[in-house]
């Protein structure tokens, strides 16, 4: 029967070394571990130290966020939003005047101890309504014959939406031509003919081209007809298109 054998480390090998190859593997990890549970350590007391240092500064900055925005939330849904909801009462009768072509009651005194749209825009300055008074008061101004203010009403209109961008810069370049400004007028038609608009963009495309052609600007004119033509054949200004584009080809 064999005897138990004893083993004996050979001279330099590691103590933890009991015929296991995988000893040596994990006294690494388990000093890698030890680095690791170290450098945490080490970063838990650098952000208390950095906490207590600052201590002042965090908490004075985490009281003006909440700060403001309790603010915003004050000024939004109780500040703001009620006078949302009364500029939408107040532009009522202003509306109703606009649409019945009374555009000078529309603009001061619509009726009914309503305020008309230049009241609108002082005493709701900042709301929505407010900026679509703007845009009516330039319209109202356009049709009353006053361009050089209808100008600045509409320029001052922000449009949001798919249409009123089309006709705020058409409107602007009638101002212009009323005016004489016929540069400044087919600078505000691009800009309204950048669009497509089964309606508007045509109509815009054929004032362009019309204004071009007594610029004798052919050029400009003939694409813009061509335009009306290729991408509006069934609008009403494709008849001008058709009529004015062999003329321009001469």
């Amino acid at each position: 029967m064999a005897k138990n054998r004893q083993y004996i480390r050979n001279k330099g090998e590691n103590p933890g070394y009991r015929g296991n190859p995988n000893a040596q593997n994990h006294n690494q990890e388990q000093q890698e571990d030890d680095e690791t549970l170290v450098d945490i350590v080490e970063v838990k007391e650098q952000a208390q130290d950095f906490f207590e240092k600052n201590q002042s500064l965090i908490i004075g900055l985490l009281v003006a966020a909440v700060l403001l925005a309790g603010a915003f939330l004050a000024y939004k849904y109780g500040y703001q939003a009620p006078r949302e909801k009364a500029s939408m009462e107040a532009i009522h009768k202003a509306e109703y005047q606009f649409k019945q072509d009374s555009f000078a009651l529309a603009l001061t005194n619509p009726g009914e101890g309503y305020e008309g749209f230049l009241d609108i825009i002082d005493n709701y300055s900042g709301t929505d309504v407010a900026n679509l008074a703007s845009y009516y008061a330039g319209i109202s101004y356009l049709n009353l014959g006053n361009y050089d203010v209808a100008i600045e009403y509409l320029e001052s209109y922000s449009a949001n939406d798919d249409i009123t961008p089309i006709t705020k810069n058409g409107a602007i370049g009638d101002a212009y031509a009323e005016l004489g400004k016929m540069d400044l007028a087919k600078s505000a038609y691009n800009k309204a003919v950048n669009s497509d608009n089964a309606f508007l963009t045509p109509y815009y495309l054929n004032k362009l081209a019309i204004l071009s052609m007594s610029q004798e600007d052919n050029a400009t004119a003939l694409s813009s007809f061509k335009r009306i033509q290729k991408d509006y054949p069934q609008s009403a200004e494709a008849k001008d298109a058709a009529k004015y584009i062999p003329l321009l080809e001469k």
